[in-house]
């Protein structure tokens, strides 16, 4: 257990600036966002700012009619926020390890969960799983984030890469699966022989498999997603 005096307490837990660009990662769990315009952030995650900020809940036709109908279908809310001004912004989920990619052109598939923030720059569209078993599993719909500018998610812990190859599929948990290239489209695979055995019908027995050129994403933890409507 660490013991300070105050002032040493100030000092070491003090905002450092690092000039690393608009988004910058304060600590491993917590993101400054220099803001100067407009970013896209996941509801509730703004911890503190300072400056001159404006906070608007996402509008129902924001990112168009398809991803609307998308939310209405998956049982999720709006769960973007816009944040628009001037200052100095500090975001956060729960403790989770943050991400920060920078996009150039390419695309990735992000869980809905796990998006933290991104960039005005970024174009984004909601992409439903395409079975009902991945309904049950817990990930109803992600993120298909494209184009130019920085993006931040989260992960429990570390998060780890795997290839994918042709001919050597990958297959994951989706409750552990945060992203994947987004060339790849998953198809569910059920394990009634492992639902037996552990004596189940949810987690392990419902595998998200990946076939393809291209990478997955996984954590070391399983997360249960909860469908809400705020």
């Amino acid at each position: 257990m660490s013991r300070y005096s105050l002032e040493e307490f100030v000092n070491q837990t003090s905002q450092q600036d690092l000039n690393q660009g608009t988004f910058e990662l304060e600590s491993e769990r917590m993101l400054e966002v220099n803001l100067d315009g407009l970013v896209w952030m996941k509801m509730g995650a703004m911890i503190s700012y300072r400056g001159q900020i404006k906070f608007t809940r996402e509008g129902v036709l924001e990112h168009g009619l398809g991803n609307l109908l998308k939310k209405a279908v998956s049982g999720e809310g709006a769960r973007l926020t816009k944040a628009q001004g001037s200052g100095k912004m500090y975001l956060a989920d729960r403790g989770k390890k943050i991400s920060v990619i920078a996009l150039a052109g390419e695309a990735i598939c992000v869980n809905g969960n796990d998006i933290l923030a991104f960039e005005a720059t970024v174009k984004n569209e909601i992409k439903m799983l395409r079975r009902v078993a991945g309904m049950m599993a817990g990930g109803l719909f992600n993120y298909r984030l494209s184009g130019e500018g920085l993006i931040a998610i989260t992960s429990h812990y570390d998060p780890m890469t795997l290839r994918v190859s042709p001919g050597n599929p990958v297959f994951t948990d989706p409750n552990a699966t945060i992203a994947w290239s987004a060339n790849l489209s998953p198809d569910f695979k059920t394990d009634i022989s492992l639902r037996t055995f552990l004596g189940r019908g949810s987690g392990e027995s419902f595998q998200m498999k990946f076939e393809g050129d291209g990478f997955v994403v996984v954590q070391p933890y399983e997360e249960v997603y909860l469908a809400t409507g705020g």
